[in-house]
């Protein structure tokens, strides 16, 4: 049985806070939704969105719903929004890692990395 597992969490770089209430989706690389999550006052989500169970190689994406979030945050500025949803395509190749990926979040711009 695999023993990695998959995190990730939100920080709202425009107000230098992480982002509570943003809702996230996991899909596999057929497009199989696995799981949703909505981040806590941390910006991050309570349990491993991808936990050890459930953890295997492969292709993944994960779906920020930003627009939301920006919306409800009273920073989306005018429709349609520069940034709604985030899909995040990445790879896992290491059936015993963590891989942790996060979003470094503004109105109009974005960027991730592999954390640990």
């Amino acid at each position: 049985m695999p023993t990695g597992f998959l995190t990730t969490h939100v920080l709202d770089t425009a107000r230098g806070v992480p982002a509570p209430g943003l809702r996230i989706e996991l899909f596999d690389g057929a497009g199989q939704k696995l799981a949703e999550a909505v981040t806590n006052a941390d910006g991050r989500t309570d349990t491993p969105i991808l936990p050890s169970k459930d953890f295997a190689t492969g292709t993944y994406e994960l779906v920020f719903h930003a627009g939301d979030y920006l919306r409800a945050t009273g920073q989306a500025g005018g429709e349609p929004l520069f940034l709604d949803r985030v899909p995040l395509r990445f790879g896992i190749a290491d059936p015993e890692a963590h891989y942790h990926v996060p979003l470094l979040l503004s109105p109009f711009a974005y960027s991730t990395y592999r954390g640990s």
